[in-house]
């Protein structure tokens, strides 16, 4: 552990692990006077050039989140309903015992992998979960991707070559921004990497600039925004839709600068026909005169941005909605262009930054492997999480017998999760890598804890690739592990070998992974180490081991490189750790055509895949305007003081504005008989639950809103400060069998409910 010593503390300085704004924290753990656990305060970096001090009120309780006595420190195996405390050794023993025999006798795919989302706020979870879903061998991989952000993927990869390849609001040089479907005031962002958004909204608005949100509640976003258009919730698609129409028909769409590098525009034109300003209005309840004044806008703005998130993915048409944020944002002359959106340049490296600039194989969509029941398409190489359930109750020949979890609540976090809990008890094998005994976990056979957050190094891999400004930052461990603790590293390689059967040592995987790494540098064309021996790129690492050994070489090998001594001023871990603030790499920039990976080396504007939505898009509008326009749906909502589920657990979290209650409109609850504070029956296809009403004109009317992560009441969890109020899992009412059918996504928003008072 490096740090600023004093006589009683130690400062450090990283970067916040919670949520994809990636603040500065300045960590103090200051040593007990009776030598017991240190005192630990976390405080915005004032010295980061990224979040120059920002800090929001869950990065500030990493210290308790450390320090929580629920959290596990030792592994756990489970026999009946009884849990033992085990050494490391015989964890994984147990797990191998496990494992084997259905490996053996029913195949690798008999096994499958499912990895929630804290995997991609830790860099050596990032790295090794990869080379234990390649030990397993198994084609059965699941992930939060699917619950979450998996339609824009998929959309980006059409259009630009690659999945990772999502082009970013330029939020700090916009002249004009167009929210759907999110709340980055309470979310801090997704898809959209920039600490302090509401300091930087309010820049925005400070230089004349305008802000829109569109969604079905009056959001904190929303209510800060020039103006709030309250849409039917599952229908942002269709808005995009008859704002690309409105461009396209009254001769505003101008593609500037990316015109000679895209293609697709008069396939684009017909499938957009259908999509008048007057067709989408009833389904979308804005009126005809504000979509074509919305288009009007975008066109006219010196600069602009559309973006979508969770609201507008995780619906029927998240992949179309997904696709015509892009294609607005080409109309209008945004794309690649500051104050519009832009591809980032990850010092690490992407692949928008690997290979031939400009021309590449593109994404196979849909997948080649299907789902054993239902025959749903894998997407970039996994399933569905919606289809886990099936896969594992449906009885028959390949049926999933084993899981691994890692970092992952799928028992609250994915579609009718009642039926998900009920199958994971049935498995014949469960390991789970986690931090806590949770919903999901307790069902595991062999539980593996995971590392406090404090006691790890990071590196932002992922949102390096979605930040709006290009920075490289690198946290050393603020504390040290706890007596016979392990780093997410040793325990992934470790649970590898088991999976591989013994014979390699978890040193002797990890330096098969590091030559793998040093070989791609070495055999790629973009990079500063192209042509070099990975065996001597290999010796200039070989006194790091693990996660930053791989590191070091991404970033030796990556855009900004010293390329191994080629480019002494180039980056390095070396460099990263003589800057604990971080650097600042720049503003995004254009790219095109450099950033393409399509194999006509053009922006396909109107690949058949999407064309193909555009018209089951239009045969939806015609079944929406012939339906009548009635019942409830429900949306969820997000939490400043929450983050997913995994965060309930934690003292300086707990209460306050997070309210687990059913939000409903005033009219709604006189309608219905609801009284405010009153209980609720809210039922589903699949489902029902007991609820907590709280009547607001936030909600526009037939809609309600329950947040998402709770449900802390089932037995055989050890979250105490949770399950002082537990809430209620919103996941009992969605349903698994609805999908976006490109992306393989669930739809959490628009559920269709029934609501009773009592």
């Amino acid at each position: 552990m490096t740090g600023l010593l004093t006589s009683t503390s130690v400062v450090t300085h990283r970067t916040c692990p919670l949520c994809e704004a990636t603040c500065g924290l300045t960590v103090t753990a200051a040593a007990a006077a009776d030598g017991g656990p240190p005192a630990i305060s976390v405080r915005g970096d004032g010295d980061d050039p990224f979040s120059r001090g920002y800090l929001c009120p869950k990065g500030v309780a990493l210290g308790q989140l450390h320090a929580d006595p629920d959290r596990l420190r030792t592994p756990l195996i489970r026999r009946g309903t009884t849990w033992t405390e085990v050494g490391w050794d015989e964890a994984f023993a147990e797990a191998g015992r496990l494992l084997a025999p259905l490996l053996r006798e029913h195949g690798r795919d008999s096994v499958a992998v499912y990895l929630g989302n804290p995997t991609v706020h830790n860099h050596a979870a990032s790295l090794y979960t990869r080379v234990l879903v390649q030990a397993l061998g198994t084609g059965y991989r699941f992930s939060a991707s699917t619950v979450d952000q998996m339609p824009k993927q998929v959309a980006s990869g059409l259009m630009y070559g690659t999945e990772l390849s999502i082009a970013i609001a330029d939020l700090d040089r916009t002249d004009y921004l167009l929210i759907l479907g999110a709340n980055p005031l309470v979310s801090n962002g997704s898809l959209l990497t920039a600490p302090d958004l509401p300091g930087r909204l309010r820049a925005l608005r400070r230089r004349g600039g305008r802000l829109v949100v569109v969604d079905p509640r009056r959001t904190r976003t929303a209510e800060a925004a020039d103006e709030h258009l309250a849409i039917r919730p599952g229908t942002d698609a269709l808005l995009l839709a008859g704002l690309a129409h409105t461009l396209l028909a009254e001769g505003l769409a101008d593609l500037w600068q990316a015109a000679p590098h895209v293609t697709g525009l008069d396939e684009l034109r017909a499938a957009l026909a259908p999509f008048t300003a007057e067709a989408v209005a009833a389904a979308t309840r804005i009126e005809a005169g504000t979509v074509r004044r919305l288009a009007r806008e975008l066109a006219a703005a010196p600069s602009a941005a559309v973006y979508g998130r969770i609201g507008t993915t995780t619906t029927e048409f998240g992949t179309a909605a997904s696709w015509l944020v892009d294609v607005v944002n080409t109309l209008t002359g945004n794309l690649d262009r500051p104050g519009g959106v832009l591809w980032p340049e990850p010092a690490t490296g992407s692949p928008n930054t690997t290979g031939e600039p400009g021309r590449g194989r593109g994404v196979r969509v849909p997948g080649s492997r299907r789902t054993r029941v239902r025959q749903l398409a894998s997407v970039f190489g996994e399933f569905p999480v919606g289809t886990l359930a099936e896969e594992i109750d449906t009885p028959g020949p390949g049926r999933l017998r084993g899981l691994i979890t890692f970092a992952g609540n799928p028992v609250l976090s994915t579609p009718n999760s009642a039926r998900l809990g009920a199958a994971l008890a049935s498995l014949d094998a469960m390991v789970s890598i986690d931090a806590y005994l949770n919903e999901t976990t307790r069902h595991a056979h062999v539980l593996l804890p995971a590392a406090s957050p404090l006691a790890r190094s990071h590196y932002d891999l992922v949102f390096t690739g979605f930040a709006i400004r290009n920075t490289a930052k690198y946290s050393p461990p603020s504390l040290p592990l706890g007596e016979g603790e392990l780093d997410e590293s040793d325990v992934l390689l470790r649970l590898a070998c088991t999976a591989l059967g013994g014979g390699l040592s978890a040193d002797e995987l990890d330096d098969l992974t590091a030559a793998d790494t040093a070989r791609r540098l070495a055999a790629d064309p973009s990079s500063p180490a192209y042509g070099a021996d990975p065996v001597e790129l290999l010796a200039a690492v070989a006194h790091r081991r693990r996660q930053d050994r791989l590191l070091d070489l991404l970033l030796r090998g990556g855009p900004y490189g010293d390329g191994f001594g080629a480019k002494p001023e180039g980056l390095s871990l070396d460099a990263l750790l003589a800057a604990p603030h971080g650097l600042d790499l720049g503003p995004l920039r254009p790219r095109l055509p450099g950033v393409l990976r399509t194999p006509s080396g053009k922006v396909e504007l109107a690949p058949p895949q999407l064309l193909a939505e555009a018209q089951r898009l239009a045969e939806h509008l015609d079944g929406l305007r012939a339906a009548p326009d009635g019942g409830l749906l429900l949306v969820g909502r997000r939490q400043l003081r929450s983050n997913n589920s995994w965060m309930h657990n934690v003292p300086l979290l707990a209460g306050g504005s997070n309210r687990c209650t059913l939000q409903l409109h005033p009219a709604d609850a006189e309608r219905l008989g609801i009284t405010d504070g009153g209980p609720v029956t809210v039922r589903s296809r699949v489902g029902e639950l007991l609820a907590t009403a709280e009547i607001t004109d936030t909600v526009t009317p037939g809609v309600v809103s329950l947040p998402h992560g709770w449900g802390h009441d089932g037995p055989g969890t050890r979250a105490a400060v949770a399950a002082r109020e537990p809430g209620v899992n919103s996941n009992l009412l969605t349903d698994e069998l609805p999908m976006d059918p490109l992306s393989g996504t669930a739809v959490l928003n628009g559920i269709p409910v029934e609501v009773l008072p009592g």
